[in-house]
């Protein structure tokens, strides 16, 4: 198959035959949604934006994460077996992710708790062929039962951690790993011993690099002195402000890179949602305040305001979003998600949609009188971020919700 590829990539092979995946999802998730779907919604005063990174060829090329090198845009692959419905046809998941790595997309982001487990299959088997083309990042720091695959809590302890890397290698189907995030802080564990668990697994070859995932900066300055961190990823977009307070300048003084989950809002920023689009069963968003169909109401004008900016040069609102983000850092690497091959074609859409400083700026300053409603998590959710992470907390002076070692 012959296809259209922005970073100059030629397309892979056809990879095997793969088998019937079983249908896993079966009843409510909504306890699982629990630990995944992180942090407050910013509803109070918005901090000042970063002054806009370079503009001209930010887009283009190559970005940094750390030491690591992907492309501008990767793929993230929760979609296709949780969050927003029932998991997909799991032959439409693999063209999806090979089609992906045909555009040029190197990025790949998957997590044991995705299912649980059954997305790192797919990335494991979608991308065997092209291995040694593509960096796949995934996660671990639950306690999940591998014969049920019930989710327990949180668990980063390091005797956990190193058995949770075994299996993922053979679900990925790989030696090794190339950035493995801590999902989420755990309060049971000092972060400094779960970046030395990792610390083992790179010496042993069985990862390259280290992440973490809805950390804020105590956390993040106290993992980057035992194990250097390659890439912190937390929720961020043009409606999801948080992380600027705290994390992106702590990433910007250690060179962090920083990969934004959810960078087109939960599927809200494209404008494809609206006040009278039903969820399914099994949809995320059914619970979170800023889909009520009054909140999908009142925040439209961030969706003009989009489509505005982009109107000047053919853009799609989604597109403006994304290249929004490649505009603000130079190792700033989104990793929106989707199911479908439009989708896919219009989010790499955004790389040549370049922004100006000019319209970076605007959209800012437009969007910072916009009074969204509703928070971007249940309320129940945030008691177990970390500090530092969510508008309205700061970890200045303190260690962040990772307990200190033991003296």
């Amino acid at each position: 198959m012959t296809t259209t590829n922005p970073f100059g990539h030629p397309p892979s092979p056809e990879g095997p035959r793969v088998r019937t995946r079983r249908d896993f999802l079966k009843g409510a998730t909504a306890v699982a949604a629990i630990p995944l779907v992180s942090g407050l919604w910013g509803c109070g005063p918005k901090p000042s934006a970063p002054t806009a990174g370079p503009v001209a060829g930010a887009t283009k090329g190559r970005r940094k994460l750390g030491p690591l090198e992907v492309s501008p845009i990767g793929l993230g692959c929760m979609n296709f077996v949780w969050a927003y419905g029932p998991p997909v046809d799991k032959q439409q998941a693999l063209k999806v992710i090979r089609a992906a790595h045909e555009r040029g997309i190197t990025f790949f982001d998957t997590a044991e708790i995705y299912g649980p487990f059954t997305s790192e299959e797919l990335v494991g088997e979608a991308l065997a062929a092209v291995r040694d083309e593509v960096v796949i990042a995934t996660k671990f720091g639950f306690d999940i039962d591998p014969a049920t695959r019930q989710i327990k809590g949180l668990s980063s302890r390091p005797e956990h951690i190193k058995r949770a890397a075994e299996a993922s290698l053979k679900r990925l189907r790989t030696d090794h790993i190339d950035l493995y995030y801590q999902h989420r802080v755990d309060p049971g564990v000092p972060i400094e011993d779960v970046a030395g668990a990792v610390q083992e697994l790179i010496k042993q070859g069985k990862v390259k690099h280290f992440g973490l995932s809805e950390a804020g900066g105590a956390t993040i300055r106290r993992a980057h002195a035992v194990q250097p961190v390659a890439a912190v990823q937390n929720e961020y977009s043009v409606w999801t402000r948080d992380p600027e307070h705290e994390v992106l300048p702590t990433c910007e003084k250690l060179g962090i890179g920083f990969v934004p989950w959810s960078p087109l809002g939960m599927g809200y920023l494209p404008g494809t949602i609206t006040p009278e689009t039903a969820f399914g069963e099994g949809d995320l968003r059914a619970i979170m305040p800023r889909f009520t169909p009054e909140a999908r109401r009142a925040n439209r004008p961030v969706v003009e305001l989009l489509r505005r900016v982009g109107g000047r040069s053919s853009a799609a609102p989604g597109q403006v979003a994304l290249a929004w983000l490649l505009a603000k850092m130079p190792w700033i690497v989104p990793i929106p998600g989707t199911t479908k091959l439009n989708h896919l074609e219009e989010n790499l859409g955004a790389i040549k949609a370049q922004l100006s400083a000019e319209d970076v700026n605007e959209i800012d300053a437009e969007f910072s009188r916009i009074k969204l409603v509703g928070a971007r998590a249940p309320e129940d959710l945030m008691k177990s971020h970390d500090v530092g992470v969510d508008l309205g907390t700061s970890s200045a002076g303190g260690h962040g919700k990772s307990p200190l070692p033991k003296k």
